[in-house]
C-alpha cells in the first residue's frame, strides 16, 4: 500500500494539520507563495513518487486564487508521481452546477475538468450544495456530512428553549430535516423565492408554530446572509423568542454578519471548512473518518 501524506494548503492550514494529526500522517514539506502582482507559486520540497497525498485546500474568497493554488499543487504532485486526493472542505462554484438561465456556463463542470487535467484522482468535500453536482466529475467523489458535528456542537454548547428547526427553503430541506431528527426537535420548512437575475430573496409568510420558541435556521451556506435574514425576520414577526443561524459553510461576505445581527439573529455558528470567528465546529474528525476508509 502506498505511503500516505497530507498537504495542508494555505486556505486550510489549521484544518489540514488537524486532519493529518487525526490520521497519524506526516505533513508534506511544501511552500505556497503569492507574488505582489497576484501570481501564485508552489514549491515541493519532498519526494512523492509512488505516494498518496491528501491535498487539503478550501476554495473560499479569494476563490480563484485558492482554486488555482489547488490546481498548481495537484499538477506538480501528480507530475512527480503522487496519487492526489483533493480534500476541498468548501467547494467553490458548487452552486453553479447547471444552466439556470439561457447562456450561463456550468462553472462547476469547468472546475471538475481543471481538477482532472491537474491530476486529481479523487475528490472529497463537505456538504456539497447539491449532490447532483458530483455527477459533473469524471473521477470518484464523495461529500462528507458535517450535520452530525453541528448537532453535537449545538447540544454541548448552546441552550435553546422549546427549539424548532427551520429550513429557509426547499433545496436544503433534507439536510435541515436530518439536523432536526438528530437534534430531536420539530422541523418546519419556509417557502423561498429568489430572483435569478438580481438574487433578491423573498420568504412567503406562512403561519408557523414558533411563538415563544427558539428557532434554529439551518442551511448549508451563508454567504451574504440574505436568505437567513429573511427567514429570521419572518419567524420573529410571528413571535419567535430567539433566532439562531447554523450552517456548514460560513462565508459571511459583504457585511453579512452585521445584516444578520440587525435581523435579530442572536446566535451564529458555522464549521471550520472556512476559517472565521463564528466558524467553530470542527470537521476534521468527519473528514478523517472518511479518508481512513480510502484505499489506492
Amino acid at each position: 500500500m502506498a505511503e500516505k501524506l497530507v498537504l495542508a494548503g494555505p486556505a486550510s492550514e489549521e484544518l489540514g494539520r488537524s486532519v493529518a494529526e487525526k490520521l497519524g500522517l506526516p505533513l508534506l514539506n511544501a511552500e505556497f507563495r503569492v507574488f505582489p502582482d497576484g501570481e501564485s507559486k508552489f514549491t515541493l520540497n519532498d519526494k512523492v513518487s509512488g505516494k498518496s497525498v491528501f491535498l487539503v485546500q478550501s476554495t473560499y474568497k479569494p476563490v480563484d486564487q485558492h482554486l488555482f493554488q489547488l490546481i498548481l499543487a495537484s499538477h506538480h504532485l501528480s507530475e512527480d508521481g503522487a496519487k492526489v486526493t483533493a480534500v476541498v472542505p468548501y467547494l467553490a462554484y458548487a452552486r453553479q452546477d447547471k444552466e439556470f438561465l439561457p447562456g450561463e456556463g456550468v462553472s462547476l463542470g469547468t472546475v471538475a475538468h481543471l481538477m482532472r487535467s491537474a491530476g486529481v484522482r479523487r475528490l472529497v468535500t463537505v456538504d456539497i450544495h447539491s449532490a447532483e453536482g458530483l455527477a459533473l466529475f469524471s473521477f470518484p467523489t464523495y461529500s462528507v456530512s458535517a450535520i452530525p458535528s453541528l448537532v453535537a456542537y449545538a447540544r454541548d454548547n448552546l441552550e435553546f428553549k422549546d427549539p424548532v428547526v427551520i429550513s429557509p427553503d426547499f433545496g436544503g430541506s433534507k439536510r435541515t430535516e436530518a439536523f432536526a431528527q438528530l437534534y430531536g426537535a420539530p422541523f418546519l420548512r419556509l417557502s423561498k423565492t429568489r430572483d435569478k437575475k438580481s438574487g433578491e430573496v423573498a420568504i412567503q409568510e406562512d403561519v408557523l408554530d414558533v411563538k415563544g420558541k427558539d428557532v434554529l435556521i439551518v442551511d448549508d451556506i451563508i454567504s451574504t446572509g440574505g436568505t437567513v435574514r429573511a427567514a429570521s425576520e419572518a419567524v420573529m414577526k410571528q413571535g419567535a423568542r430567539h433566532a439562531a443561524a447554523l450552517c456548514v459553510h460560513g462565508l459571511f461576505v459583504g457585511g453579512a454578519l452585521e445584516s444578520l445581527e440587525k435581523a435579530s439573529v442572536k446566535t451564529i455558528v458555522s464549521t471550520n471548512t472556512v476559517p472565521g470567528a463564528h466558524n467553530v465546529v470542527d470537521v476534521s474528525d468527519a473528514l478523517a473518518s472518511h479518508l481512513r476508509t480510502l484505499e489506492e
